[in-house]
């Protein structure tokens, strides 16, 4: 089936480019809304001395006899702000209601700080955690902060339906994830990657080359004006780029949708519904899709 899409005339400015969001990002009458609830959470074992918060977006839908998907998103408050860029909760209620994605809780964590150091860089743990190629962050969604969520709600156990998904350092953190446990999560969402931050360099165009291709599902976004586009070095756009032209290489379900502007969650929000709709899709629109 073909799909028609209106003519939009492209911006002559390529960075200073904003995205408006569309209804399934804003609230709507007759939708209802999810639970939101707040944790905190100071007892890790994996990032030892650090405190966070999360937050559990459960839809109105929800069945404990019928268990829902899982989404987890990095940096938790900033994806659950209703006057946000991504607005994650009102995007679920959305596409819930209207059974574009199957019921599924939202599970929204932000990275750790140590409470005990003065120097406000010094208390982030972010980068630590989001930028690392190892598998304690994934580790610790799945030893520490699921087992929470799963004493008070139930969770499917079928891993096609656990996402997860994040910007910048989140982005490349979510792929790490998916890459390093796709026992776990198979479904990626993850915008303007910092893929060029990780600490020995950016592992991916190799690693998918030479690797058998895993049960991934990856939506990426990348934007031609991210930090570093026109450098030899340190180029965010360039390592996107790779990164996707090795999944296409490797015969990856994978998808890349290229905008303009900079280093903003503008796009990456404005492109959540559709994201989720792709990574959750059914295998008949599977099927359509090849």
């Amino acid at each position: 089936m073909t799909t028609e899409i209106p003519f939009s005339p492209l911006p002559i400015d390529q960075s200073d480019v904003r995205y408006i969001h569309g209804p399934d990002s804003t609230a709507q009458e007759g939708v209802p809304s999810g639970t939101v609830t707040e944790f905190e959470w100071n007892e890790s074992t994996v990032y030892p001395g650090t405190s966070r918060k999360f937050w559990v977006y459960v839809p109105a839908q929800y069945d404990p006899l019928e268990p829902p998907s899982l989404m987890v998103f990095q940096d938790g408050e900033f994806y659950l702000d209703p006057l946000g860029e991504v607005r994650g909760a009102i995007v679920l209620d959305n596409l819930i209601h209207r059974g574009d994605v199957p019921v599924t809780i939202g599970l929204f964590v932000d990275p750790g700080v140590f409470d005990d150091v003065e120097d406000p860089d010094d208390r982030k743990n972010r980068n630590a955690e989001y930028d690392a190629f190892d598998d304690r962050y994934v580790n610790f969604l799945i030893e520490e902060i699921i087992p929470e969520v799963t004493k008070h709600w139930s969770i499917t156990d079928d891993h096609n339906r656990w996402g997860i998904c994040g910007f910048s350092s989140g982005g490349n953190c979510g792929f790490t994830a998916a890459w390093l446990r796709p026992d776990a999560f198979r479904r990626v969402i993850c915008c303007l990657s910092s893929f060029v931050q990780m600490p020995d360099g950016n592992p991916y165009p190799a690693l998918i080359s030479q690797t058998p291709r895993k049960p991934l599902r990856i939506f990426m976004q990348a934007g031609h004006r991210d930090l570093g586009w026109n450098e030899p070095e340190w180029n965010w756009l360039a390592n996107n780029l790779r990164v996707a032209a090795a999944l296409a290489e490797a015969e990856y379900d994978f998808r890349l949708v290229l905008g303009d502007g900079g280093h903003s969650p503008n796009h990456g929000g404005v492109l959540l519904p559709e994201a989720l709709r792709w990574v959750f899709r059914s295998a008949e629109a599977e099927r359509a899709d090849t």
